[in-house]
């Protein structure tokens, strides 16, 4: 009798848990992918989580296992990924405190069913058709990246810690992205990760020759990027530098009444700090003027009194108009300001539901509504991605907050009336999340935008993390999370081409997810 090898004792093993020890299973697995991602970046554990998932689902006969197990798989995932956002109800939880739940499960519950639809088709397609091995991982691969896909389009989308993003401090394979985007560079992660399921033998001669494969595949995409970052170095912008104010404002005292004025003096001080003279532009964080743009009374005289020579002020700031039907209007806007007064302003255009605005607020009960919206009116969203033309520097696309962690939506369609933008520029306030792994997520999930467009990328962040980033996901520098302080940086120049995935977007995402399926019936002859 052949002697087994502990992957096929450990495969038959985990396909034969049930009930709650399946799902501790899958949950635990789940957890330990999440570990792969920003800002633990252990990424071999990514060749654990997803085998074991799929040894897990060889157990799973049915339509309800199927999708339970990928339901638990993902709940931990997110759990561990997401706990962060309940850090916001803190900054007044007497009054949110109902929300906790949801915040720490009820989200990563919602999300996890898009995995489970995942791996309920599967198991379906798997067993329907016999695969095992390499084209057991194909399969699921596919069905992976297209729920990240899905999960990031439908109902405002929300594409946070898609496992494409475990590469952001591994740049020569994270040059994928210019190819195929984040939802591709999951899909290439996910194959190969999977593919030490074939190490349970299931017949096969050679177990390990899809593993070695797969993993010689990722070192061709590694040499490549080494390459291309080789023969495309960090140019600078001629006479451009900019100054990035992190003045560190607690989220609890942001918007006090007593402490706003001291606030906004803050950030007149801290932009005045000696070589201001030298510099470019100022640029403040999200929201860095608590005073509303065009009501105020001398608001816009006091930012452009910071206005450097011949340069401007880019702030984010909340402003006040009139909408379509005469009722007011409120963005969440970035305004930029010269020594004369405003040059420019722009709003936010993906508003954060729940914080932002609220959802169905018309047809629901005004006391629910009272109960969990922020204030009682929503922003208004803007236009879209453009491109602004600035003085003295490249034209920006900005993108104010979490409106950055959406692939192909940061700057205008290259196929559109708005010439290519020369930089990117992302005003956040991740002082909600306090020093938690958000921020951080938030920060690596920045990086990979200017690598998708070949644009270099503008952070600033009241309380962190703030830098400059180039086109192909170099920091030039930056100021820590929960660090005070000014950074006087030059500013990258883009690309000189427009990268495949800043150029066709998710189109290039969607041929690979065909090539990879249509791979599966050869991988199952083969492989």
């Amino acid at each position: 009798m052949p002697k087994t090898t502990f992957p096929a004792r450990l495969a038959t093993s985990l396909a034969g848990l049930a009930g709650w020890r399946r799902a501790i299973a899958a949950a635990a697995a789940g957890g330990l992918a999440t570990l792969a991602l920003p800002p633990a970046h252990v990424v071999p554990l990514l060749w654990v989580a997803f085998p074991l998932l799929l040894w897990l689902l060889r157990g799973a006969r049915t339509g309800w296992p199927a999708f339970w197990t990928g339901w638990w798989f993902a709940f931990g995932h997110h759990v561990l990924g997401l706990y962060w956002i309940s850090a916001a109800l803190f900054v007044d939880i007497g009054r949110f405190w109902f929300a906790l739940p949801f915040a720490l499960g009820g989200l990563p519950a919602l999300l996890a069913v898009f995995v489970g639809l995942a791996t309920l088709a599967h198991v379906k397609l798997r067993d329907r058709f016999a695969l095992s091995g390499a084209a057991e991982a194909a399969l699921f691969a596919a069905l992976w990246a297209g729920a990240e896909w899905v999960r990031g389009h439908i109902f405002t989308g929300f594409p946070w810690n898609l496992v494409g993003y475990a590469w952001a401090d591994f740049l020569p394979v994270l040059q994928g992205a210019a190819l195929v985007g984040t939802y591709g560079l999951s899909l290439l992660t996910v194959l190969v990760a999977g593919l030490p399921v074939a190490l349970d033998g299931r017949g096969r001669a050679r177990p390990w020759a899809p593993m070695a494969a797969g993993l010689a595949g990722l070192a061709v995409l590694g040499g490549w990027g080494a390459g291309h970052l080789s023969a495309n170095p960090t140019r600078l912008v001629p006479g451009a530098t900019l100054r990035l104010v992190q003045p560190g404002i607690e989220q609890e005292l942001k918007w006090d009444p007593q402490a706003r004025m001291d606030n906004f003096q803050k950030h007149l001080d801290m932009s005045r700090a000696p070589g201001w003279d030298q510099v470019t532009a100022v640029i403040w964080p999200e929201t860095a003027v608590p005073f509303w743009l065009g009501n105020t009374r001398g608001l816009e005289e006091a930012i452009s009194g910071v206005a450097p020579p011949g340069g401007v002020v880019i702030t984010g700031v909340p402003r006040r108009g009139t909408g379509p039907d005469g009722a007011p209007s409120y963005a969440n806007s970035m305004a930029v300001l010269d020594a004369k007064g405003v040059v420019a302003t722009f709003d936010k255009f993906h508003l954060v539901p729940f914080g932002e605005y609220m959802p169905f607020r018309s047809i629901l009960p005004v006391g629910a509504i009272a109960s969990v919206a922020p204030s009682s009116a929503d922003f208004s969203a803007g236009p879209g991605p453009r491109t602004l033309e600035l003085p003295a520097l490249p034209p920006v696309s900005p993108l104010i907050c979490y409106e950055v962690i959406f692939p192909a939506a940061v700057a205008p369609d290259p196929a559109g009336p708005q010439p290519r933008p020369g930089w990117l520029l992302n005003l956040t306030n991740d002082a909600w999340y306090g020093e938690t792994a958000g921020p951080h997520q938030h920060w690596a999930i920045s990086r990979v935008r200017a690598v998708e467009e070949g644009l270099p990328l503008v952070r600033a962040a009241n309380t962190g993390i703030s830098g400059v980033v180039d086109p192909q996901g170099r920091v030039v520098g930056s100021l820590g999370l929960g660090e005070e302080g000014v950074l006087d940086l030059p500013l990258p120049m883009a690309s000189t081409a427009t990268p495949p995935y800043g150029r066709y977007g998710d189109r290039l995402f969607v041929l690979a997810l065909l090539c990879v399926i249509m791979a599966v019936p050869f991988l199952a002859r083969r492989v």
